[in-house]
């Protein structure tokens, strides 16, 4: 796991160090760094040294010194790769990954360069015979990559302060982003808050030609079988199980020390059950949880997992004044981010690193199995738009009937308050940070250009059933830029190295496939998975109600971080009110600390953007 940054630029007398855009990248990659000098571009790297300890270090070039590679993250299948190259006659001088790239880009054109590696990866491939430079991304986005295209100069960077730490660089602000912003707690790819700077969407390689023409090639999507496999529950869980296993056996390669996140829910107790199978000694396991009565605490279940497991478990406690991180947050993330759990993200990789290198994580089970509450919400929907359209709105007008006190009542109420929406829309609002109507109370003015570009995904996507469909969805969107933009920024804060096992590509092709029945039955999500692992995981853990690493920012907002809200969004000082209305931010803090409703999540995202603007000037 590293930081890649490159400059290309033939302009005489044109700047080409990469001190300062590799020095803002050695959290990512604190034990080496090195540079690859072509005509008229640098390629360089900052290196965390994981795999080939001796000889990886960069920089990487093929035998004749023409192609130079720097690589963030891990190719899993790089062992057999390796193999072939040598017995085509490659000579290869070191034992790891990166230089297998270097020897594939001599004959491979770039998709197919791409399309040979399995892996979480960023790279950059500058040929000096062909003066072009190709950058690549893994298939789901795992690992970040970013660029700016000047015209006669180009720069990319696995982090959007590589790219600003440029002396041609301007770090303009792009205020067409915010409505997005507010709505998905992060701005989808390709934009970013940054004019001009770009993130390669994944499954994607960019190629610059030696005349500065820039041509972005897909290069994968997402398998979706015209037909689902033709299996049983059991046989479904058979499959499953093996895949699961398969995956987490490929991230167990590691020259340093490997251990595991584990939360007690289902996926990273899979994980957790899966490498104490395959490993001679005790798994080291990490936990983080909160002082918290109010079902956020979960370490106890994680406590019962190690127990069953033999685990050498470590754990963490967050409290509230761990918000004063919130500049560190927003300075790795370079952009304001939504989602609060990167708090506690951040802390369980700070812990975790302590122990050890790398650490292996459940993301990505809800995803492949469908997890996610919404998910079967979706499909009642669509059952219900079967309905009359007057019956859909008196529905509608049912949800503010519906008792506080009932079970899960603010679920209900929120699917009832859409059940005249069409399918997106009405998905897009149980997922948004902001809601509809104080966004849009917040920004009267804004463009919703992010809210059509979600629903036309949706409308472009014909393949597969209703479900599948809403797993595709949910993979080009929450998953692209929230999840995994979360896991790498925080954790690589502190140089560990997560893998997910879960985002394996042959277990993707495998879930895709399932039938719809082994993912979701009636209201029972991850069916299949949740069979698969009912031999190794105890009922309390496989049957307890899905819970978020969730943050009590409700709670936190209206008692110990009160004053820290109101001067951060209600003074004079506050950076956000310019860009967003006065009177409807102050009516929305006061709501939530009049207990009227709970808009925790609404003023964590503000927040950040107001700490983002204010640390930018803007």
């Amino acid at each position: 796991m590293c930081g890649i940054a490159g400059v290309i630029d033939a302009s005489p007398g044109a700047p080409l160090g990469l001190e300062p855009h590799l020095r803002v990248l050695r959290h990512r990659g604190p034990d080496s760094e090195g540079v690859h000098v072509g005509r008229g571009a640098a390629v360089g790297q900052t290196r965390l040294a994981v795999i080939d300890l001796v000889t990886g270090d960069p920089p990487i070039t093929d035998e004749d010194g023409q192609i130079g590679v720097a690589l963030n993250g891990e190719i899993y299948n790089y062992q057999s790769l390796r193999k072939h190259l040598l017995e085509e006659g490659h000579r290869l001088r070191s034992q790891g990954d990166t230089e297998v790239i270097a020897h594939l880009a001599e004959d491979a054109e770039p998709v197919e360069v791409a399309r040979r590696l399995d892996g979480m990866f960023a790279f950059a491939i500058w040929d000096d015979r062909r003066h072009t430079l190709v950058l690549g991304r893994d298939r789901l986005g795992k690992k970040p990559l970013y660029y700016w295209d000047g015209g006669g100069r180009f720069v990319f960077g696995s982090e959007i302060k590589a790219i600003l730490a440029d002396p041609v660089v301007a770090a303009d602000l792009d205020p067409d982003v915010i409505p997005a912003y507010l709505t998905f707690g992060y701005v989808p790819t390709p934009r970013t808050f940054f004019r001009g700077v770009r993130s390669l969407p994944p499954g994607h390689v960019l190629v610059r030609e030696a005349n500065g023409t820039v041509r972005v090639q897909r290069y994968w999507e997402p398998p979706v079988p015209d037909a689902p496999l033709d299996v049983s529950l059991d046989e479904a869980a058979a499959l499953v199980r093996r895949g699961l296993a398969d995956a987490v056996s490929r991230r167990l390669i590691a020259d340093v020390p490997l251990g595991a996140f584990l939360s007690g829910g289902v996926d990273s107790s899979a994980i957790v059950a899966l490498m104490s199978e395959l490993s001679d000694a005790p798994v080291r396991t990490f936990s983080i949880g909160f002082e918290d009565t109010a079902g956020f605490d979960e370490r106890p279940y994680a406590r019962q997992v190690a127990r069953r497991f033999g685990t050498e478990h470590t754990e963490f406690v967050v409290q509230p004044d761990a918000t004063q991180l919130i500049e560190r947050l927003v300075w790795h993330y370079d952009q304001p981010f939504g989602d609060s759990s990167s708090l506690p993200t951040f802390l369980l990789a700070e812990l975790t690193r302590g122990h050890v290198t790398v650490a292996l994580s459940g993301d990505g089970g809800d995803e492949l199995f469908a997890g996610y509450e919404r998910m079967a919400a979706g499909l009642a929907l669509g059952h219900l738009h079967r309905l009359p359209r007057p019956a859909r709105r008196t529905l509608r007008a049912t949800a503010r009937l519906v008792p506080r006190q009932l079970p899960r009542a603010a679920s209900l109420r929120r699917f009832l308050r859409v059940a005249d929406d069409d399918l997106p829309r009405a998905y897009l609002s149980w997922v948004a940070y902001v809601p509809d109507e104080w966004r849009d109370a917040l920004l009267p003015t804004g463009s919703d250009w992010a809210t059509r570009d979600y629903v036309q995904q949706w409308q472009d996507e014909r393949r597969g059933s209703t479900l599948e469909r809403l797993l595709m969805l949910n993979l080009s969107t929450y998953l692209l830029d929230d999840l995994l933009p979360k896991i790498d920024r925080m954790s690589m804060a502190h140089a560990l190295e997560v893998r997910s096992p879960f985002l394996d590509t042959e277990l993707l092709q495998l879930a895709l496939a399932l039938p719809d029945s082994a993912r979701v039955h009636r209201f029972t999500l991850k069916r299949v998975l949740k069979r698969a692992m009912a031999d190794l995981l105890p009922p309390e853990i496989l049957d307890r109600p899905k819970r978020g690493f969730g943050v009590p920012l409700g709670r936190w907002f209206r008692t110990d971080l009160r004053g820290y809200v109101d001067s951060r969004l209600c003074s004079t000082s506050s950076r956000v009110r310019a860009h967003v209305d006065g009177t409807a931010l102050d009516a929305l803090v006061a709501e939530h600390h009049s207990c009227r409703a709970d808009h925790g999540h609404s003023l964590w995202t503000l927040l950040t953007l107001d700490v983002f603007l204010r640390d930018r000037g803007w």
